[in-house]
């Protein structure tokens, strides 16, 4: 029959079980002043915090965080108790850590942007959008949306097929007669102008 506490935890899988039983068996080890030991289990739970930090922190704030625990943990291994899992007692270290490290985010300086600071000229590009809606204009629609998700969004010819109805052949075919009026109306417009 599981214990009270046991069942309150839920069920847990074999291999986790046995990490966590042999990182307290390591930290007793620790405790009793086995070097080996405390090296290997350090460096175990050092990945565990990593992948913990990661899922919570910034790229940049994960191994301060580590290194802040890993230092936690040394100076608090003599408080561990055997009796109860290892994992239980790092994991409240490591939430610790986390939150000391998100407060320290939030106290970090900040630095104003001057005021003439270099953005780049948005105008070829706003203009070259507004010339292809208007050349997408000219064409009828099935056209202008076979050529605007297969050339521009980079559809495949099937994609748009299942997206419009349309069969494969007709998209070929829209976007082949699409590009010839297109190419027509560009040439009438330079010999106009």
């Amino acid at each position: 029959m599981p214990s009270r506490a046991a069942a309150r935890q839920g069920p847990r899988s074999s291999a986790s079980t046995v990490v966590r039983d042999e990182w307290g068996a390591l930290m007793v080890a620790a405790q009793d002043g086995h070097g080996g030991a405390y090296q290997r289990l350090l460096g175990e739970i050092s990945g565990w915090l990593h992948s913990y930090f990661q899922r919570r922190l910034p790229p940049g704030d994960i191994d301060d965080a580590v290194q802040e625990t890993l230092l936690a943990v040394h100076r608090r291994r003599h408080t561990y108790d055997p009796h109860y899992p290892l994992g239980v007692w790092l994991a409240a270290i490591a939430k610790r850590k986390w939150i000391d490290q998100l407060r320290s985010m939030g106290r970090r300086p900040t630095e104003e942007l001057p005021d003439d600071l270099a953005v780049g000229d948005h105008e070829a590009s706003v203009t070259s959008a507004t010339v292809l809606e208007r050349l997408l204009g000219e064409l009828r629609p099935a056209q202008a949306q076979a050529i605007l998700l297969v050339k521009l969004h980079g559809y495949s010819i099937e994609e748009v097929s299942q997206e419009t109805g349309q069969s494969a052949s007709a998209v070929k075919m829209n976007i082949h007669r699409g590009l010839g009026r297109l190419t027509a109306f560009i040439e009438k417009t330079d010999h106009v102008e």
